[in-house]
């Protein structure tokens, strides 16, 4: 069906567009860029800020661009005097009732106020008088919620609601006294909150930030050297984007200078959590084998995400006896470098610290759970830095990123097959099963190594894959309103679905909460930047000799060195782990 065209003028220019175009999309199609806040093309339309406003000829008041559709006729002005002026009185009021640690604050040079403040030539704060005082909740393990910095622009509030399914943030009081938070205002560590930090993402300040673990790891490399014994671990996820910290282009691979970046900070060992991914392949092929075989129900759904398991004992706590018992590659890593590396390296666990550099924020809730901990209490994983953090440090230390010669990381927990490069990218983990469990299955080593039906971006996917005669009912979803879609589908049976990939956070960890900020070009929940991002992982994934988990030459040697059977009583007990129902304490 044709789309009913409009015609209209913007500063004079006449075009033509689909009916139900807004003011600001239509003014972007002219090249004019119109400025907003509280805006976010994939979020629900708010017109809070009032920024984007215009004039259209026959009002005698400004009219909002984002929320705005045209009509027949519609004759606008985007940046006559008046508008200038207005937009300015806005975004000074937003200022003069803000912090002023601009230098300090973590979002300088990344703070969409900031910069609109900059583009309207705002020098001075006008105004004066009562400013909001809040104190910084740091109750939880892995998101600092600052309300002092709030605008008010409500993108948090919508992307936990719309994206997430989580609905933790809204608005409270009224008036000067509004603020945003968890439900009776409570901390974040008594809320809803499952810590994917998708808030931090989309908000323009810094009223949502990564709990900071950048000073323990600066206190760690600064011990004299024999006192601790320091190893770091960067996730798949990290290679695909750190690039775009230090100006590289978005999608441009660059483990070889992470690797290089990070023995020139001071780590002792660099190993990668690629091997921890190829492991938990390994794991959970065979967990899921064993429930095709009949012991255990099915479908087997994927544990990596700790977004997503945190949303799954909060929220479907039912469905855990599905659940995958495997730990994350991260602590599956980390629990190996403090058992069968310290025992080659005649090292004492407590005298390893352990670093892992993440993508996703609550990889640091992860880190802390009394579950991923040894007998005495000692977490497996010491501290985790997100993707911006371990920039910083690079920047903080002098590190010319760009220009550093490829490194290769150490073995043998170094060694990662193509598989698990993957992993980064929605469908990855899928991906990655099946490439092992088509072989497992067959019998025959020359199974196939590209699955399209579990690649890119949409946020739900389902297939029927026929391996060996067996029909396989699979689902990969991303952002967590897609999980409860699938979950709500096996509540209600009907079809046999027997594995379901689930990553928290939308376009699974290349997005994560604790990516890099994107350009101004481009906002955090568009499609083309984790699909960017995962066509990295698919590149280095395609160069590799080694393309499935169970060809690791370094995992065979675990197994008969140190595990033993996969799925046996050691590997149990080192690499797989327990999930209970958790409300949060303000509601129990």
């Amino acid at each position: 069906m044709t789309a009913t065209m409009i015609n209209l003028t913007i500063d004079t220019e006449p075009i033509q567009v689909p009916k139900g175009t807004t003011v600001l999309k239509a003014a972007e199609q002219l090249g004019i860029h119109i400025p907003r806040l509280c805006y976010h093309p994939n979020l629900s339309l708010e017109g809070a800020c009032r920024v984007c406003v215009v004039q259209v000829e026959g009002f005698n008041h400004f009219l909002t661009a984002c929320s705005q559709e045209v009509w027949e006729g519609m004759t606008i002005q985007t940046n006559s005097p008046q508008i200038r002026q207005a937009r300015r009185d806005i975004v000074e009021l937003l200022l003069d009732n803000h912090p002023k640690d601009c230098q300090t604050c973590d979002r300088d040079g990344q703070c969409e106020l900031q910069k609109q403040a900059y583009r309207l030539g705002i020098r001075d704060r006008l105004f004066e008088g009562k400013r909001k005082l809040y104190p910084v909740d740091e109750s939880s393990a892995s998101v600092v919620r600052t309300p002092e910095k709030c605008i008010l622009c409500g993108r948090c509030v919508r992307v936990c609601e719309e994206v997430q399914g989580v609905h933790n943030l809204s608005q409270h009081r009224r008036g000067f006294e509004t603020v945003v938070g968890p439900a009776n205002l409570a901390h974040m560590d008594d809320s809803a909150c499952i810590m994917c930090g998708q808030c931090i993402n989309v908000c323009p300040t810094a009223a949502f930030l990564e709990k900071d673990h950048t000073e323990r790891v600066w206190d760690a490399l600064s011990l004299p050297r024999g006192i601790k014994h320091i190893v770091v671990q960067p996730a798949p996820s990290i290679r695909a984007a750190i690039g775009e910290c230090f100006g590289m282009p978005i999608g441009t691979p660059a483990t070889g200078k992470l690797v290089t970046a990070l023995r020139r900070l001071g780590f002792d060992a660099v190993f990668d959590t690629n091997f921890g991914a190829d492991l938990t392949i390994i794991e959970e092929a065979h967990e899921f084998l064993r429930r095709m075989g009949g012991n255990g129900p099915l479908p087997l759904l994927t544990s990596c995400s700790p977004g997503w398991v945190n949303f799954l004992e909060k929220f479907y706590p039912e469905m855990i006896p599905y659940t995958s018992s495997c730990k994350s590659p991260m602590s599956m890593l980390s629990t190996l470098m403090k058992t069968y590396y310290a025992e080659k390296k005649g090292l004492k666990p407590e005298e390893i610290y352990v670093v892992a550099i993440m993508p996703c924020v609550a990889k640091k809730y992860e880190a802390a759970r009394p579950e991923h901990a040894m007998e005495d209490g000692t977490p497996y994983t010491d501290a985790v830095l997100t993707t911006r953090e371990l920039a910083w440090m690079i920047k903080s230390y002098g590190i010319d990123f760009v220009n550093l010669p490829d490194g290769e990381f150490d073995r043998p927990l170094g060694i990662s097959s193509g598989a698990a490069d993957i992993f980064g990218a929605t469908g990855g983990v899928m991906e990655a099963a099946l490439r092992t469990a088509a072989v497992k299955l067959t019998g025959e080593e020359l199974g196939p190594l590209v699955f399209e039906e579990v690649r890119g971006v949409t946020g739900l996917k389902e297939a029927t894959l026929t391996i060996a005669g067996v029909d396989i009912n699979i689902a990969v979803s991303n952002g967590l309103t897609n999980a409860k879609t699938i979950l709500e589908k096996v509540k209600a049976g009907g079809k046999q679905y027997h594995l379901i990939e689930i990553m928290a956070c939308p376009g699974g960890c290349v997005a994560g909460g604790g990516q890099p900020y994107p350009p101004d070009t481009m906002d955090v929940l568009d499609p083309e930047l984790p699909r960017l991002r995962a066509q990295a992982l698919y590149k280095i994934d395609s160069d590799k000799q080694l393309r499935r988990s169970h060809e690791n030459p370094a995992i065979e040697h675990l197994y008969q060195d140190f595990l033993g059977e996969p799925n046996g009583e050691k590997a149990h007990h080192l690499l797989h782990t327990h999930y209970h129902a958790s409300l949060p304490r303000g509601i129990r």
